[in-house]
């Protein structure tokens, strides 16, 4: 939405064809097009305040994990300064593990949490709670979900969205999902 919002959709759809076709790795991508962003921190936070919302039922959905004893987080190939603040006003006290940003006048810097070409490697933290004996139970929506899908011991993905096709194409049992009372259904009937 930011991208959109500062640089138009012209450019958003020229970065995606590069991605998508493979000329550019996701990391890449989400280096130029944070460049692309010229907002100020607190007018970012105030446009996406107006015009961006965190699901309603994500909340309900972490208090109901934790009182049965489980661990949720954020884990992005995003902006952590961006998502923090998006579900504190959501009401959602979960650790947030995404990039950095510095955000310049004359573009945004990303900081990269770690060296993957995908921005961030998802799939080493689904792989380390798994070896510390966890059941993992991934929920996502993006290429930047791929490989920690394929790890997760379940998967959930948004419906309609490039981990659904993932999934489907490669025979990877996932459910789909709208909203995460839909997941809080599945994982949370007894």
């Amino acid at each position: 939405m930011l991208v959109r919002s500062a640089a138009g959709d012209d450019s958003w759809n020229r970065l995606e064809d590069e991605l998508w076709s493979g000329r550019i790795t996701l990391r890449e991508a989400l280096s130029r097009q944070a460049q692309l962003i010229r907002y100020s921190e607190p007018e970012a936070l105030a446009l996406l305040e107006m015009r961006a919302r965190v699901d309603p039922a994500f909340a309900p959905f972490v208090r109901t994990a934790h009182a049965r004893g489980a661990w949720v987080g954020v884990v992005s190939a995003g902006m952590r300064q961006v998502i923090g603040p998006a579900l504190e006003r959501a009401g959602v006290d979960v650790p947030v593990f995404a990039n950095d940003v510095d955000c310049r006048a004359d573009g945004w810097r990303l900081t990269f949490i770690d060296d993957s070409v995908m921005g961030h490697d998802k799939a080493a933290r689904v792989r380390a709670a798994r070896a510390g004996g966890a059941r993992t139970v991934y929920v996502g929506d993006g290429i930047s979900d791929f490989e920690a899908a394929r790890e997760a011991d379940v998967r959930f993905a948004k419906k309609d969205r490039a981990l659904e096709t993932f999934c489907r194409e490669r025979g990877l049992e996932c459910t789909s999902f709208s909203s995460f009372d839909e997941i809080a259904a599945v994982l949370f009937l007894a």
